[in-house]
C-alpha cells in the first residue's frame, strides 16, 4: 500500500534524530554524572533553579517558531514552491535572530531580581547571567534546523545536537574547576556558560552543512516555475500565528518548572526541612531523577520533529488516509518505548541511582516520576500529531489543564511531611496523564486513530510486565550472588531488555515493515530474526 511506504520516510528520520538523542544523552551523562559529584547537592540545586528560567525565556523566544517553519516549509515544497518555501526560512531566521538577541539582554537586566525575589537564594544570579547568552546563539540555531525539518532531512539536525552536546561537555569541567575555589554558586556558574559554549558549536555545524547544501537549494529554488508569490509580511504573520499556541504550550511546563523551584522549596521548608535540604532535595527531583525520565523520553521528541512535517505534507496534498497512518504509527512507536522505560525505571529507581549519582535518595521521586514516562511521551507525540494538522490551541488548552493538576498537586502534597519530595513527582504524573489522556481524544476525533488494540497496547503491556517482573528478580538475584550494586543493575538492565524484546517480537507487537525505518541493516536484520522465527511478516 502507498500510504505504508510513504510511512517509512518520517519513521526513518525519527529513528535518525532518536540515534542523535540517545548520544547527546549519553554524552550529558558525561559531564552530569561527575558534575553532580563535584558540586554535589547543593550545586545542583543552584544550577537547577537557573535552568528552568532559561528553558522559560528560550520557549518563549524560539518554541514555536521552528515548528512553524517545519510545517510551512514542508507544505510549500509538498507543493512544489521551494522558491517560497527559502524565503520562509531567510524570513524565520531574521525574526529569531531578534528575539534571541532581545530575551538574552531581558534576561542579563532581571537576573539579580529573579534569585532574590523568585528563587529566594542570591547566589542563583550568577548560573542565571552565565546561561543567558545561549538564548540568541540557540534561537538562531533553531531556524536552520526547523528549515531542514520541513525538507524531512534530519541529519542536519542530528549532527548538529551532536555537536552541541560535544561544546558543552567540554566546557564545562574546565570552567567548573577554575571557578569552584571561588565558591559553589561560581562552579554552578561555570556549569551554567556550558550551554552557551555547546550552542556555539552547534550553530556553526549548521552553518557548515547550509553552505554545502547551498548548491542543491539553489538549483531546487531554479527548477520552480511556480508563480506564487507570498508577501514578507504574509509569511511572517502566518509563522507567528502559528508559532503563537505553540509557544504558549512550550511555556507552560517551564513555568510550571519555575513554580516548582519557588512552591517546593517554600513547601519543604514549611514541612520543617532546611534551606539546604530542601534544595537537596530539590536538586534530586529535578537534577537526578528529572534527567533520568528525559532519556526515553528522546524517542517521541525525534517522533514529534518528524511527525508536523509529514502530517503537514499529507493533509496539504489532501490525503487524509495518510495522516491518519502516520498518527497512528508515532502513537504505536511511542508506546513501544515508553512502557518498558516506565517499568524499568520504577522497578530499579533505588539501584539506578547509587549507579549513577551514589545517592539512593533520589531514588524516592525517581519511582515516582517514572510513570510519567508514558504521559509525557503520549503527550508530546499527540500534540504533535495536532500541530502538523494546524490544531496547534488543543494540545495548550490540555497542557495547561494538565499543568494546573500538577501545581495543585505540588502546592497540596509537598508541604505534607511524610510525603515532601514525592508530592512533587505525583504532581508532575498527574499533570501529564491529564493532558495526554485529553490529545488522545482530541487526536482520535480530528485525525481518527487506527486502533490496533492487541498490536499497539496489548501486546506492549504484556512484554513490560515480562520485563519489570525479569528486571527485579535478576537483580535480586544478581546481588545476592556479587554484592556489586552496578555489576547487578547492568545486568538486570540487559536482562530486561532481552525479555521484552523476545516477548514483543514473539506476540507480534513488531513486524517485518517496522525494520525498514532502520537505515542500511533494517531489512537485513529483519531477514535474520525472520529465519529465526521471531518475526511476523
Amino acid at each position: 500500500m502507498e500510504h505504508r511506504n510513504n510511512n517509512h520516510g518520517f519513521l526513518q528520520g525519527a529513528f535518525i534524530l532518536t540515534l542523535a538523542g540517545l548520544v547527546v544523552k549519553l554524552l550529558g551523562a558525561l559531564y552530569r554524572l561527575p558534575l553532580a559529584r563535584i558540586i554535589e547537592d547543593e550545586g545542583m540545586g543552584l544550577y537547577q533553579m537557573a535552568y528552568p528560567i532559561y528553558i522559560t525565556l528560550l520557549s518563549i523566544s524560539t518554541a514555536g517558531i521552528p515548528t512553524a517553519i517545519s510545517k510551512m516549509v514542508a507544505e510549500k515544497r509538498a507543493l512544489g514552491q521551494y522558491r517560497e518555501s527559502h524565503r520562509v526560512f531567510k524570513i524565520s531566521l531574521f525574526i529569531l535572530t531578534i528575539i534571541g538577541l532581545s530575551f538574552t539582554v531581558v534576561l542579563l537586566l532581571i537576573s539579580r531580581f529573579l534569585a532574590d525575589n523568585i528563587l529566594a537564594n542570591s547566589k542563583a544570579y550568577y548560573p542565571l547571567i552565565s546561561i543567558a547568552p545561549a538564548i540568541f546563539f540557540v534561537s538562531i540555531m533553531s531556524a536552520f534546523r526547523g528549515f531542514f525539518q520541513g525538507m524531512q532531512t534530519m541529519v542536519p539536525s542530528a549532527i548538529s545536537q551532536i555537536a552541541e552536546q560535544l561544546g558543552r561537555v567540554v566546557a564545562v569541567f574546565p570552567l567548573v574547576y577554575f571557578f569552584l575555589p571561588r565558591g559553589i554558586e561560581f562552579a554552578a556558574a561555570g556549569a551554567a556558560f556550558g550551554p552557551v559554549v555547546g550552542a556555539i558549536a552547534g550553530l556553526f555545524v549548521l552553518l557548515v552543512i547550509y553552505k554545502r547544501q547551498r548548491r542543491i537549494i539553489t538549483s531546487e529554488i531554479s527548477a520552480d516555475m511556480s508563480s506564487f508569490t507570498e508577501s514578507t509580511s504574509s509569511i511572517a504573520y502566518n509563522l507567528i500565528t502559528f508559532a503563537i499556541p505553540i509557544t504558549l504550550g512550550g511555556l507552560i511546563i517551564p513555568v510550571m518548572n519555575l513554580a516548582d523551584a519557588g512552591i517546593v522549596n517554600r513547601k519543604l521548608q514549611l514541612a520543617g526541612f532546611t534551606v539546604k535540604r530542601a534544595t537537596e532535595l530539590y536538586g534530586q527531583l529535578t537534577g537526578m531523577a528529572g534527567p533520568l525520565i528525559n532519556l526515553p523520553v528522546i524517542v517521541t521528541i525525534a517522533l514529534g520533529a518528524s511527525l508536523v512535517p509529514a502530517i503537514s505534507e499529507a493533509i496539504a496534498i489532501n490525503d487524509h488516509r495518510l495522516a491518519s497512518y502516520r498518527a497512528s504509527a508515532g502513537i504505536r512507536v511511542a508506546l513501544i518505548f515508553a512502557l518498558p522505560s516506565a517499568a524499568g525505571l520504577y522497578a530499579l529507581a533505588r539501584p539506578i541511582c547509587i549507579l549513577l549519582y551514589r545517592n539512593s535518595e533520589a531514588g524516592v521521586p525517581l519511582s515516582v516520576l517514572a510513570f510519567g514516562v508514558i504521559f509525557l511521551s503520549l503527550n508530546q507525540t499527540t500534540a504533535s500529531i495536532l500541530q502538523g494538522i494546524g490544531k496547534t490551541v488543543i494540545p495548550v488548552k490540555n497542557l495547561l489543564i494538565g499543568a494546573l493538576m500538577k501545581v495543585l498537586l505540588n502546592y497540596s502534597l509537598t508541604g505534607i511531611p511524610e510525603i515532601n519530595i514525592r508530592g512533587a513527582a505525583l504532581g508532575t504524573v498527574t499533570g501529564y496523564l491529564v493532558a495526554s489522556c485529553l490529545n488522545l481524544a482530541a487526536v482520535n476525533r480530528e485525525v481518527g486513530i487506527i486502533w490496533d488494540i492487541r498490536q499497539m497496547i496489548i501486546t506492549p503491556i504484556v512484554s513490560t510486565v515480562a520485563m519489570a517482573i525479569s528486571a527485579i528478580h535478576s537483580y535480586k538475584a544478581l546481588f545476592i550472588y556479587t554484592n556489586s550494586n552496578t555489576i547487578s543493575t547492568f545486568l538486570a538492565i540487559a536482562v530486561g531488555a532481552i525479555v521484552y524484546t523476545i516477548f514483543l517480537l514473539a506476540l507480534g507487537g513488531v513486524n517485518e515493515n517496522d525494520f525498514e525505518i532502520i537505515p542500511g541493516i533494517g531489512p537485513r536484520l529483519a531477514k535474520i530474526l525472520k529465519e529465526l522465527n521471531l518475526l511476523r511478516r
